[in-house]
């Protein structure tokens, strides 16, 4: 691994080789040395030891106000030591990439190699040929979703570039995979043409059971899905508008039951009209929301004007039916909910203070909120964020691998509202009534529950509404 490479993050562990001459200084130095800036020691192996020479290799936690080079910088200027090499352990761990690919069944004679390939697979194919619909249980399709992006809108990097996603959509891959037990494969396009990518991943679906778009900036994402949606016969999610607005429904649920609230009553003020903001929005207009009102950097969103984006001129007709106007101020007095996907610090305490009383909060902007917690705590029924160091995190994770799992298991033509609110009300269920508290309205990512009651859940709904081309044996 490159040294510059390693040198620009801060907040990791990181794993300094050293070689030290013995006779000229002891080990106490160097702790002394890297404790200094803020390092802190966590592991020591001894990698080689002799001639008056010692390699070790020492693994050093840092804060975020210290980076690798601060460590190098004081280890230099320690008597008798070398750094001979440093290794960020996220990017040990990226080497080489996170998946693989491996066979399901090992070959291991001439038999098994004629049954897998040539000539018996002839075979298979020909039953594929004659009922194409047969490629759902012969081949990868059965299980297979496809993660895309074009790296135009990466969480917290912007548009860094197909390459630069891949470790992204691998990471997402990895998720499917072990949450849900769906194969997933990331696919990362070297084109932000919306046409180019539409066409593209028609050719590609064939292979696939689903599509998961990725990371694909506003407003293509809206097109680019609306005409997959149209155009294939598998599902089609994009999992930073639906995901985001599947779960930020799930909290809703129970945030309510504690602020003893009705989803018909409320008002609820989005910030940041972007494909989060506006997927949320529809999810909650679904659940029965009838006062929504979205403030974007124009101000409240209002029907008595125009605006350029296509998708803000359909908001601006679809909610604030009381034409509310002016600023996020304008829009909070009174309110009962915010919901955040927009950027950190725009919110206030005296904008909280101004809304209805037992306010709730969703303050889903990364890595910085757009309220920090601790600021709102006493004045609120439930504070909510997408990080993971505060309580109540809005998670993606809790949605797609059961999404997904329950699409491919009824071969679900597609995923529709029904089966979005369905998800959300299947996370929300898993937080008992005697386990709800305010600091407890969301589910862990790691609860065991959530993929199968999420896919049971999305079943049910792709049967009832008549898309499901397959009824899983328990739902006969």
């Amino acid at each position: 691994m490159e040294k510059s490479r390693t040198t620009n993050y801060r907040g990791n562990s990181v794993i300094i080789r050293l070689e030290m001459k013995v006779d000229r200084m002891a080990f106490g130095e160097v702790v002394t040395s890297l404790a200094a800036v803020g390092g802190d020691i966590t592991a020591i192996d001894i990698i080689s030891n002799g001639g008056g020479v010692t390699v070790r290799d020492i693994t050093v936690n840092m804060p975020d106000s210290v980076t690798a080079t601060d460590l190098t910088d004081a280890l230099k200027k320690t008597a008798g030591v070398r750094v001979v090499h440093i290794s960020d352990r996220t990017f040990l761990l990226h080497l080489g990439g996170k998946i693989s690919v491996i066979p399901k069944t090992p070959i291991q004679n001439r038999d098994d190699l004629s049954r897998v390939y040539t000539p018996d697979v002839a075979r298979v194919s020909m039953a594929i040929y004659e009922d194409p619909n047969k490629a759902f249980s012969l081949t990868i399709k059965r299980n297979m979703v496809a993660v895309i992006s074009d790296g135009s809108a990466v969480l917290g990097l912007g548009n860094i570039g197909p390459r630069a996603a891949m470790p992204v959509m691998e990471g997402k891959a990895m998720l499917f995979k072990q949450l849900g037990d769906v194969d997933a494969f990331p696919i990362c396009l070297e084109t932000q043409d919306t046409e180019e990518i539409i066409t593209t991943i028609k050719h590609i679906s064939t292979a696939f059971g689903g599509i998961n778009l990725e990371d694909i900036s506003s407003p293509r994402c809206f097109e680019i899905e609306e005409r997959l949606r149209k155009e294939l016969d598998i599902p089609v999610f994009h999992d930073d508008q639906h995901g985001t607005a599947v779960v930020v429904y799930a909290g809703l649920i129970n945030a309510l039951k504690l602020a003893k609230k009705s989803i018909h009553d409320v008002r609820v003020v989005v910030a940041g009209i972007g494909a989060a903001g506006i997927a949320v929005s529809k999810i909650l207009l679904a659940a029965g929301v009838k006062d929504l009102v979205g403030v974007d950097v124009e101000g409240i969103l209002i029907r008595t004007q125009t605006y350029a984006n296509p998708m803000k001129q359909w908001y601006a007709e679809h909610t604030n039916p009381f034409l509310r106007e002016g600023s996020l101020q304008d829009a909070l007095m009174g309110a009962d909910v915010f919901v955040g996907v927009s950027a950190g610090g725009i919110l206030k305490r005296e904008h909280v203070q101004s809304m209805a009383e037992d306010p709730i909060i969703f303050a889903m902007a990364n890595p910085t909120p757009e309220i920090i917690p601790d600021l709102i705590e006493d004045i609120v029924a439930v504070v909510a964020t997408g990080r993971s160091d505060y309580p109540n995190q809005i998670n993606n994770v809790l949605c797609f691998p059961g999404m997904f799992r329950g699409a491919l298991d009824c071969r679900a033509s597609d995923i529709n509202e029904e089966m979005k609110l369905a998800a959300a009300e299947a996370i929300a269920s898993i937080v008992t009534a005697d386990e709800l508290s305010k600091q407890y309205i969301i589910p862990s990512v790691f609860n065991d529950q959530v993929v199968k009651r999420v896919r049971d859940r999305v079943v049910q709904a792709a049967i009832a509404t008549g898309i499901a081309r397959r009824i899983p044996r328990e739902f006969r």
